[in-house]
């Protein structure tokens, strides 16, 4: 039986085409493979660390909060929509709960304007045109994160969002500075960014998210892992009712100076006083009453 032809140019070309002769970099389908994970993880990690660089942020505040915690006017609208649906069917237990929690997100309302005013209070005060300090940075969704970022927008300065994609697409705020608006894949890396530049963690009532940032950020500092910084519960009535700390002592599950890594506040202005003034007194071990007296803008990009 006679060979067939060998057709060099035809070879090439299917070459060419193989997946293994793409370059690396451009090959999607080897980049989203279980194989370049450790890759993609150093690209996340380098993209918003560049960004944030290119744009001299030297140090944020941190501000976690409830997703479905919205402005007191749209919180009405709920509350009167949910009326108007039990109306006409009065005896839904259904329709009763989400009632409830209309009105329950209503009382809570309260705390988007709070969020929105700290960061209004924090960004007029620490933010120039060169290097921006105590820059805003939330997970870039709604509720809490959305008054936090829009009260920056409010006073034209930059804050930042840290959002991950998640199956129920998660949208960025509007308010967020267009090239601080980052979009992670890995929890663990927007975890990361969130603490590289953090001087203090505001946490506003919330849900699993926020007890997972709150709960992260109290373990690096009890442990050490972390300098000391403010971190600060914003809500006492909704916090103490949630969590029972002093129960956790007595367990002997945490130590009695563990219950002093954190501070309860209710206003915009208290919480804004209180990073102030443990700037002002604390010292290296965070301890207060014995530091010196640091500048708010000079405080160094951790490493």
């Amino acid at each position: 039986m006679a060979k067939k032809k060998f057709d060099k140019e035809k070879a090439i070309a299917r070459l060419k085409r193989s997946k293994a002769y793409r370059v690396a970099y451009k090959d999607m389908e080897f980049l989203d493979s279980g194989f370049a994970r450790p890759a993609r993880l150093q690209l996340e990690q380098l993209k918003a660390e560049i960004g944030l660089r290119l744009n001299r942020i030297r140090s944020t505040i941190v501000v976690f909060g409830g997703t479905r915690i919205v402005e007191p006017a749209e919180a009405r609208k709920a509350v009167k929509r949910a009326e108007v649906r039990l109306k006409k069917k009065p005896g839904d237990t259904t329709l009763k709960r989400d009632l409830r929690i209309a009105r329950s997100i209503l009382e809570k309302s309260g705390y988007y304007n709070e969020a929105r005013e700290f960061s209004r209070l924090v960004s007029s005060e620490c933010q120039d045109h060169h290097d921006h300090e105590y820059v805003i940075v939330t997970g870039g969704g709604p509720g809490v994160m959305e008054a936090a970022n829009r009260g920056a927008h409010d006073v034209d300065a930059k804050s930042i969002g840290l959002n991950i994609t998640l199956p129920m697409e998660q949208e960025p705020n509007a308010y967020i500075t267009p090239e601080l608006c980052f979009q992670f894949h890995y929890f663990a890396i927007r975890k990361m960014h969130f603490l590289l530049r953090a001087k203090a963690l505001l946490a506003f009532p919330g849900g699993y998210g926020t007890m997972d940032e709150l709960f992260e950020g109290l373990t690096l500092v009890q442990t050490k892992k972390v300098r000391p910084l403010p971190i600060i519960l914003f809500g006492e009535k909704f916090w103490k009712g949630l969590i029972d700390f002093d129960y956790l002592v007595e367990q002997g599950t945490i130590a009695p100076e563990d219950i002093k890594l954190f501070v309860y506040a209710d206003k915009a202005v208290d919480a804004w006083n209180y990073i102030k003034y443990f700037y002002e007194t604390a010292d290296e071990n965070g301890v207060l009453g014995r530091g010196g007296k640091p500048k708010i803008h000079s405080i160094d990009v951790a490493e």
